[in-house]
């Protein structure tokens, strides 16, 4: 019998791992970006759009790169290097050629290109005419440019006209009508049917009748998804004329779950068990951020407690997924750890630093904001120092030489006024992005148990270090009329 069980489970292992193996290679050729590594990712989901990692290789001047996956539907991949990307979509069986052209890859230290993003040029070679991607680069060309030359007629401040939206979408049948591809007959209706809805041409009512009653949710399709979520966007938790934000935040901040779930269907459109799970999901997120009414530690319980009790694993891989998302850069949340080069090259690991207040920096020493916080730093650092033993300000030099660092600390006339840990990130964007550095400089305060102690760290400029948080709490000396009398 055990036998016949161990077959049996190394039978099912077998097949998980064929079913698992890639069916999807994108190649590709870079014309300067040797020694780089190229990153390929998709979102967790539509609604906490987590990127999850999928492959990654390092561009050779001779071979390029390869990269696989699996699939089981079209998916939206980001190919990514260093702070740039490019978002595009592949299908199951498909093989890419690409062609990364030459890029000015330091235009991240000219502007930043968090708040201005810059595209990473990626170039297909020898698609087919009938490609997805093709097809929906002429989609949204199409609509971009009937839209662009009838901006007046589509633009909300004014008043939109139904007929010129009604004129958009016989042109597309009429270039464009539905073919073989599914995937991008869905593009098609959803795109239209989101467009239509923002331009409020038509009730959410209507709009729940026509796409979602009575049909399976598609949470593999993005575009499906994108309609779903911009119908009961803020629907939900800002309240509405079934239940006001009071009662819902109440409901919400004493932990009472089900009341909540049984009170939002209330409204017709979420009668059914899995579109009101899955629209109670998007609003507890929104609820997250709307901490006037809501308590945020109250909105991860909530989501918890429908994680556990829902019986849809679609809602609750989207609710961990959530939980994740919340979790990181935020308050008690755990750090990623790093190993990183100081000025002399030897590596040092944040681990090192366990059981102390680790002050942690992000700079770059040609930017004049964070000339000005090292100047702080470095005002501070020796009382803080001579008064508290377990604190260590760590700085991380951001500046793509290894060398800009080395010449600020040792050939500096201040140098040695700047005298604590000092590590370079290595180009290590991903590290970055880990941290949420988004903008220099940019601060974390870490406590000795290894988790963040502000979901936003003050800096050295805004007087935290004048009543740091480790500093140790002397009781005062309770002195007064009667006390006095006493003695």
């Amino acid at each position: 019998m055990k036998r016949i069980l161990l077959l049996v489970v190394l039978f099912a292992t077998i097949l998980s791992a064929q079913a698992q193996a890639p069916n999807i290679t994108i190649k590709g050729r870079a014309a300067n970006a040797d020694g780089k590594e190229i990153e390929l990712y998709k979102y967790s989901d539509q609604l906490g759009k987590a990127e999850v990692a999928l492959d990654r290789a390092e561009i050779k001047s001779g071979t390029g790169f390869e990269l696989k996956m699996y699939a089981k539907y079209t998916t939206l991949v980001f190919l990514q290097v260093e702070n740039y990307s490019q978002s595009f979509y592949v299908e199951p069986g498909r093989t890419y050629e690409v062609l990364i052209p030459k890029f000015d890859w330091a235009i991240d230290e000219r502007r930043n290109v968090h708040l201005s993003p810059e595209a990473l040029p990626v170039v297909f070679e020898n698609l087919p005419k009938d490609e997805v991607n093709l097809k929906i680069n002429d989609f949204d060309a199409l609509v971009d440019s009937f839209i662009t030359a009838n901006r007046y007629y589509f633009d909300l401040k004014f008043h939109p006209q139904r007929r010129y939206f009604d004129t958009l979408c016989a042109l597309v049948e009429k270039r464009l009508p539905d073919g073989k591809n599914a995937f991008f007959n869905r593009y098609k209706k959803f795109s239209l049917a989101e467009l239509k809805f923002k331009l409020h041409f038509d009730s959410r009512k209507n709009m729940y009748n026509k796409y979602i009653a009575g049909e399976p949710i598609l949470y593999h399709d993005e575009n499906y998804m994108s309609l779903f979520l911009t119908m009961f966007s803020n629907s939900i938790s800002g309240g509405n004329r079934y239940n006001s934000i009071h009662k819902l935040s109440r409901w919400v901040n004493n932990g009472k779950i089900g009341t909540y779930m049984d009170s939002i269907g209330l409204d017709p459109l979420l009668r059914n068990e899995q579109v009101r799970e899955l629209a109670a999901i998007q609003a507890l997120k929104e609820s997250y951020y709307k901490t006037k009414y809501y308590k945020q530690d109250k909105v991860v319980a909530a989501l918890d407690v429908l994680r556990s009790r829902s019986k849809f694993p679609e809602h609750r891989e989207l609710i961990k997924n959530l939980l994740t998302l919340f979790s990181q850069n935020s308050k008690g949340g755990e750090v990623t750890s790093f190993t990183l080069p100081d000025v002399d090259k030897k590596m040092v690991s944040l681990d090192s630093f366990k059981g102390k207040w680790v002050y942690l920096s992000f700079v770059r020493v040609g930017e004049t904001h964070s000339l000005k916080e090292i100047e702080t730093l470095a005002f501070f650092k020796d009382s803080i120092y001579a008064k508290s033993k377990n604190v260590e300000f760590v700085t991380i030099c951001c500046d793509r030489e290894f060398q800009k660092m080395y010449h600020f600390l040792r050939n500096n006339k201040r140098g040695a006024r700047y005298n604590w840990t000092w590590l370079h990130f290595n180009n290590n964007f991903r590290l970055l992005e880990k941290y949420g550095v988004v903008s220099y400089p940019t601060f974390l305060l870490i406590n000795p148990d290894g988790k963040l102690q502000y979901s936003i760290t003050p800096t050295p400029g805004s007087g935290l270090l004048v009543n740091p948080p480790w500093a140790e709490k002397k009781e005062s000396d309770k002195k007064g009329f009667f006390l006095n009398m006493g003695r």
